[in-house]
């Protein structure tokens, strides 16, 4: 997959000046499910992301000289909730979103019908598609997000073609609409372990930073670091030990992940969005 970091759409910030709202819909990998703050919310990488992007507005009271902050301009809001899947978020965060029209939307979407046994990810695309086509009436830019390489992924990495073909169709709705491209796939830092949380299946918390300096570079954003740099060493885990994490995590995350699955229930039931509304950061 190409990496767009190298060939960043710099028309997103130069053609329509600098971003001043940004709403982020999706999972919750959008969420930020993985990297708790202070009180217990998610921070994640949209969140991350937003801050980048206010950094951006010029300060309104550098002129009188005095004390003042960009972001009280900036408009956020997070609509993602875990767990959702495509028509869900088509029919709950969507239409929000196209009522706030802000000039930025991040939409990443149908991750969760992708590892469902049984989806046909040619059917997710169509119906993603769809979706990019109402945002695009309505907002600024809607930058799309493709799907993580998951190669070295317990579990997951059985789908890596499916995930592959999506990713593929996602590039190519983008080519359509003319949407700047989040590109997971190539972003080679998150193959590393430490990019993801305990369970494996969200990111960590610099995991989560990672993402959102490579989603700054796609919009032409100077980052102050390098998304793909690479990790420190470690020492090499014998056979034992990783057999022991892998008994563990097993045990802790995905027999509790197949229970839900098996039950019909979603870790997003009783979730709302924890930023419905554009609000200063």
């Amino acid at each position: 997959m190409a990496d767009d970091s190298n060939n960043i759409q710099q028309g997103v910030i130069n053609r329509q000046g600098v971003i001043e709202s940004y709403a982020a819909i999706g999972d919750s990998f959008t969420e930020g499910v993985g990297d708790p703050g202070p009180d217990g919310t998610f921070v994640g990488w949209a969140d991350r992301f937003a801050v980048l992007l206010a950094d951006q507005l010029p300060d309104p009271d550098a002129a009188t000289g005095t004390a003042g902050t960009a972001h009280g301009n900036f408009g956020y809001a997070n609509l993602a909730v875990r767990g959702r899947l495509l028509d869900q978020i088509v029919a709950e965060q969507v239409p929000r979103a196209r009522e706030l029209a802000p000039d930025l939307v991040s939409f990443c979407a149908g991750g969760n019908d992708i590892i469902r046994p049984g989806t046909d990810p040619d059917d997710v695309a169509e119906r993603f598609e769809r979706a990019v086509a109402e945002l695009t009436q309505s907002v600024g830019t809607v930058m799309v997000t493709t799907g993580f390489d998951t190669r070295n992924v317990p579990v997951l990495r059985h789908l890596r073609g499916k995930i592959a073909t999506y990713t593929a169709h996602v590039r190519s709705i983008a080519d359509r609409y003319d949407c700047p491209v989040l590109d997971l796939w190539s972003l080679r830092s998150v193959q590393d372990r430490r990019a993801w949380d305990n369970d494996r299946l969200h990111l960590s918390p610099e995991g989560h930073t990672r993402v959102a300096l490579r989603a700054a570079q796609v919009l032409g954003i100077d980052v102050p670091a390098d998304p793909d740099q690479a990790w420190p060493p470690q020492a090499q885990r014998g056979t034992l030990e990783v057999r022991r994490d892998d008994i563990h995590w097993a045990r802790e995350y995905l027999v509790p992940w197949i229970g839900r699955r098996l039950r019909g229930e979603s870790s997003g039931d009783h979730v709302e969005a924890k930023r419905p509304d554009l609000l200063p950061l």
